[in-house]
């Protein structure tokens, strides 16, 4: 039986391309910013809430559609954001990978409401290089983003890449 965050992170997937470009232009707004895009987030999170108090968070999971909606790269279990990022700047000359460590690192020390013009700006550069991401594994983690121990994973998984 899926998850309340796997079930999310289907629905959301299943979004037509006018209600991603919505989202998408809510990047750094916030959920009651406008209607429209509150009946959205509404008519996604608000049925799985009601059926599991397992769903993400509210703040996560309008974090998440928006950050979907920018890169909107198929879910794929085990395709962690870190990994793929730093597979995705490997190669790159010097100033560019120091550029993108120095953004991954500003990603670790940001509070969750703080996060997502880091993020949209990592999710771009792996977008470029990798055919999906395990969206799951990031809505989950970002639940958890108060937890130290998250970061620290995500730092172990970006300098095991």
């Amino acid at each position: 039986m899926p998850t309340a965050t796997e079930v999310y992170i289907a629905t959301l997937s299943g979004l037509k391309a006018g209600d991603l470009g919505l989202l998408r232009s809510l990047a750094g707004q916030p959920l009651d910013a406008t209607l429209t895009g509150f009946d959205i987030f509404t008519g996604l999170w608000w049925p799985l809430r009601e059926k599991s108090a397992a769903a993400p968070r509210r703040d996560v999971a309008w974090l998440v559609a928006k950050l979907y909606a920018f890169t909107p790269v198929p879910h794929e279990r085990g395709r962690l954001l870190p990994f793929c990022f730093a597979r995705s700047v490997r190669g790159l000359s010097r100033a560019t990978t120091q550029r993108a460590m120095e953004r991954f690192d500003r990603v670790l020390l940001s509070p969750l409401n703080l996060i997502e013009p880091h993020l949209r700006h990592i999710l771009a550069i792996v977008a470029q290089n990798t055919e999906s991401l395990d969206w799951v594994h990031l809505t989950d983690d970002l639940s958890r983003w108060e937890d130290l121990s998250v970061r620290q994973k995500w730092a172990d998984h970006y300098l095991d890449a």
